[in-house]
């Protein structure tokens, strides 16, 4: 436990060196805020750029918190996942290529505690920014669109963490694949895409499909309840996520016994 300790702490540092937890949380916030602030002063930004035609009438009907949180949620789903692929894309691939992680294991490091420390060091980062990108979203929401109770903030926290958990993991475990961080983003976007495609083609087969996890939350939101589908989902996301993490440990710690 000491010995993952040490490397969880390492991680940490490293991320607060190279200011990860200052940015990241940054954009996550601008991520998060974009979209409730942009539809609320659509007309003023209208107004700003020239306005429209002398006699047009446009009725923007104002969009309900449940619509609102779909868009953030929609800008995690895509910018958000191409920023975290981004930030671990060189989590391990990046010491493989310039030996760094060779100089640890020549240590007697376990590879489940080398593997392992920098997927929780990551998925942290990434779940605090999220909660404070989402947290600010809220603030927005209740100020400009009406009420959002703070019971579903959370649920909407705990339920999309699931995802973000996913694409954390997807993304180390190619890190252990590849030995470039381009590939370790390339496969891990693609994966995600072919995944969103064959969810969308064949959704009446794939109900607990990740990729799912989306609608389901905003379903949650607008009805104020936990659909069976929504907690299926999870379950199910967490579960390949465990299966990811496994192989991960098992595929490097073979690579590695082989060199």
């Amino acid at each position: 436990m000491m010995q993952w300790m040490t490397l969880f702490n390492k991680e940490m540092t490293e991320n607060w060196r190279n200011k990860k937890w200052i940015w990241v949380p940054l954009v996550f916030i601008l991520l998060a805020i974009t979209d409730p602030l942009s539809t609320y002063y659509m007309p003023q930004i209208i107004d700003a750029v020239g306005g429209l035609p002398e006699g047009t009438i446009i009725e923007m009907p104002e969009p309900a918190p449940a619509e609102v949180v779909a868009m953030s949620l929609g800008q995690f789903s895509s910018f958000g996942v191409l920023i975290i692929v981004l930030t671990s894309m060189g989590t391990i691939a990046g010491e493989i290529k310039n030996g760094v992680a060779e100089l640890i294991l020549v240590k007697p490091v376990a590879y489940k505690n080398y593997i392992s420390a920098k997927w929780a060091a990551h998925l942290l980062l990434i779940l605090v920014a999220f909660a404070v990108g989402m947290f600010a979203s809220w603030y927005y929401i209740n100020l400009l669109f009406g009420d959002l109770s703070f019971t579903s903030f959370l649920f909407i926290l705990l339920f999309y963490g699931t995802w973000l958990l996913f694409v954390v993991t997807l993304s180390i475990f190619y890190n252990t694949f590849f030995k470039t961080p381009g590939l370790v983003a390339f496969f891990s976007i693609l994966t995600i895409v072919v995944m969103s495609i064959v969810t969308q083609i064949f959704g009446t087969y794939l109900e607990w499909s990740p990729n799912n996890l989306s609608n389901y939350i905003f379903e949650m939101v607008r009805a104020d309840d936990i659909s069976s589908q929504l907690v299926g989902t999870s379950i199910v996301t967490v579960a390949i996520s465990i299966v990811l993490l496994i192989l991960s440990i098992y595929i490097f710690k073979t690579k590695e016994l082989i060199q």
